[in-house]
């Protein structure tokens, strides 16, 4: 999920050059195929310190935000309609 979020950033954003992307220490952002797909976009990658959330605080005020904001409060209907919601975000 995460490494089709990457690519879909990547392409829409018209395979933009020295992008660096800030994420935590969760496995999904340190296992082999993401860092693979990192080092193939050329995408530098800056992680936060371990229980460090300020390392990270704009994006998790951006999902806190886009949770409290946008997501309906009985959810989506399916993957496609938060798909187009959230993109449109």
């Amino acid at each position: 999920l995460i490494s089709s979020a990457l690519r879909m950033a990547y392409e829409v954003r018209g395979q933009p050059r020295d992008v660096m992307f800030h994420s935590d220490q969760g496995s999904q952002y340190t296992g082999l195929k993401y860092q693979q797909l990192l080092w193939r976009y050329r995408i530098k990658q800056s992680v936060s310190r371990r229980g460090n959330c300020w390392d990270n605080s704009p994006m998790e005020r951006f999902f806190r935000s886009l949770k409290t904001e946008w997501v309906p409060t009985d959810g989506y209907v399916g993957k496609d309609e938060a798909r187009q919601q959230i993109s449109g975000y």
